[in-house]
């Protein structure tokens, strides 16, 4: 029976022709270990239409956007915006001007703490967020608390790290101007019920904004179905290259937001009494932009609507129930999160009696790369009493020949220790 489900999502994906996009995988981590690839929750591989789009950028149209008459800055441009029109195409923006470019998720949180959270909140506001978010969710509006004397509250989750949303009444109120919260856990892989909380939120007042570096790669996301505020993914989680993320936004939020930064190309005219912003999205795009990555970005968008997204989830989920299937036969092994139905394809597991740095450490002989630690969520980690995990994270290229050496090499690590 596995091997005719195996057959048929193979059919579906050709996972055989998807590894040979990957340069990558097929490289030797020592001589003769193949590498095991187990960490794109952390950051994803770049097939070759991503590495070419950029090749071609630098052989052949290398110019800065916007500024020139010159036919390279043009076609340069060109692909630039045509990468953003991509974008928000994939992921469903009413208008381009919309999906604004940022090094990262990181940096969009940042960029609406900053112009809109110091715009909009006073003393006393509220904003909320969850016991499971990353970092990049929980810092900045700490910061902004202590600044304005914000307060930042939490939702709580459940053992098996769902939301506790019977909590959610209470903790959601008028005082509240923003919930800000994970669509998919990096560490439980838990998939929230976007449209639900968005719809509670609106209906307090509060606006929402939805991380959603862990969905946009592996499942199909419309922000105009969601009705998200704003929306945050980095591209090199979705195939894409480092350096670049995107902030999506409503477009009369934005518009009522200052400039983040200032500098060239966020203007439309400059004198030295003052200066007048540019429109969208360039109010927010202050200086020479990541270009090349912009243009890998627009590549990686179009690999991924090629396969097609509701293929890559429906992939991802039997990949990760194969994998949680396998990964409960391993004695002393403790899965954290909810079941392969309501999880993302991310499995984060402790070994009782093996530390999760030595896990990886010893994974790693046999090729296998996956992520230990905190997983930049050290307060879901608390809640959950301990200091950190050992990850393996699931993509389009993931066999179950490959999860079946991930428990090979797991049950050798633990007579290695004696356990």
């Amino acid at each position: 029976m596995l091997d005719n489900v195996n057959g048929l999502l193979n059919k579906m994906l050709d996972v055989n022709k998807i590894r040979a996009d990957f340069p990558i995988l097929k490289n030797e981590v020592y001589p003769g270990v193949p590498l095991i690839y187990l960490d794109s929750a952390a950051s994803s591989q770049k097939p070759l239409p991503v590495i070419e789009a950029m090749n071609h950028y630098y052989r052949h149209t290398n110019a800065n956007v916007h500024r020139g008459i010159h036919r390279l800055s043009e076609e340069a441009t060109n692909a630039y915006e045509g990468a953003r029109e991509r974008i928000a195409r994939f992921i469903n923006a009413a208008d381009s001007a919309e999906v604004i470019y940022t090094r990262n998720a990181t940096e969009a949180f940042n960029l609406v703490a900053y112009s809109w959270g110091r715009t909009n909140l006073q003393a006393g506001d509220e904003i909320l967020i969850t016991a499971m978010e990353h970092h990049a969710n929980i810092v900045p509006w700490q910061m902004l608390a202590e600044e304005r004397e914000v307060v930042v509250r939490h939702l709580p989750f459940l053992p098996d790290g769902t939301l506790d949303l019977d909590q959610l009444p209470q903790l959601l109120t008028e005082k509240t101007k923003l919930f800000s919260f994970t669509a998919v856990s990096n560490v439980f892989g838990t998939v929230n019920p976007v449209k639900k909380l968005v719809e509670a939120a609106h209906k307090v007042g509060a606006l929402t904004m939805v991380d959603a570096a862990q969905s946009v790669p592996h499942m199909p996301v419309d922000v105009q179905a969601w009705g998200c505020d704003f929306l945050a993914f980095s591209s090199h989680k979705m195939c894409g290259p480092t350096g670049i993320g995107i902030l999506y936004g409503k477009r009369h939020i934005l518009e009522a937001m200052p400039p983040f930064m200032g500098g060239g190309d966020m203007i439309r005219r400059v004198t030295l009494e003052g200066s007048i912003w540019a429109d969208l999205p360039h109010k927010f795009e202050a200086g020479t932009p990541s270009i090349a990555e912009g243009i890998g970005l627009g590549a990686a968008v179009d690999y991924l609507t090629e396969l097609g997204m509701e293929n890559v989830h429906a992939y991802e989920q039997f990949i990760t129930n194969y994998a949680l299937e396998a990964l409960s036969e391993v004695d002393k092994l403790k899965i954290l999160g909810p079941s392969a139905a309501q999880r993302g394809g991310v499995a984060s597991f402790t070994i009782k009696g093996l530390h999760p740095h030595d896990i990886a450490e010893l994974l790693d002989k046999d090729g296998i790369a996956i992520r230990a630690g905190h997983h930049c969520a050290m307060p879901l980690h608390h809640q959950c009493g301990i200091n950190s995990t050992a990850r393996a994270s699931f993509y389009i290229h993931t066999t179950t020949e490959e999860v079946d050496k991930l428990v090979e090499s797991l049950n050798r690590a633990k007579k290695i220790f004696r356990l």
